[in-house]
């Protein structure tokens, strides 16, 4: 391998290392605390995201509840996505969504990179307006105003997409691992 793509390589992970380290443990613990509760209630939740955090929301909707007992789902369906961006508009359809979809109590994890998608921010108002505990994931400028929406706000200081989606990915997981965790002990 060249000098140049281990520099890269090993430049990348580190960027990812010391971005996943950065955040404040008491965020983490606040996110496990809202799952928590809504397991404890007997409620779910919601992840929602655009291209890879859709992806991802889909892998931690799944170890939700697979590795931990929570129960969890995700909008991920191409019919429900092109259907309600089709009736409502595409900046409507994780809010229409969450309307058809969510119960007072439950937790709505929306992730958006930029923090500026019309779609996450327009479900994050709506969260809100039902009565959803909101945590939100984003990157790329401090003040974003997803940044500011949820009651726990994620936010990896990154400009670069993968660099964000990794991080954020990474947290999730580890709130996962968490809680799996803690159903065993």
């Amino acid at each position: 391998m060249h000098d140049f793509q281990l520099d890269f390589f090993h430049n990348y992970f580190v960027t990812i290392n010391e971005l996943t380290k950065r955040i404040d443990a008491g965020f983490l613990e606040r996110t496990v605390f809202a799952i928590q509760e809504a397991r404890r209630y007997s409620r779910k939740v919601i992840l929602v995201g655009n291209g890879g955090s859709s992806a991802m929301a889909s892998h931690v909707s799944v170890d939700l509840t697979k590795v931990a007992g929570i129960r969890s789902v995700n909008f991920n369906e191409a019919d429900l996505v092109t259907c309600f961006a089709n009736d409502y508009g595409y900046e409507n359809w994780v809010a229409k969504a969450l309307e058809a979809y969510a119960d007072q109590g439950d937790v709505a994890i929306l992730i958006s990179s930029s923090g500026r998608s019309p779609n996450i921010v327009n479900g994050a108002l709506k969260a809100r307006e039902l009565g959803l505990r909101v945590v939100t994931l984003s990157g790329f400028d401090a003040e974003n105003p997803l940044r500011t929406m949820g009651d726990v706000n994620l936010w990896c200081d990154s400009k670069v997409y993968n660099i964000v989606e990794m991080t954020h990915h990474i947290w999730l997981l580890s709130i996962v691992d968490y809680l799996a965790d803690a159903k065993v002990s």
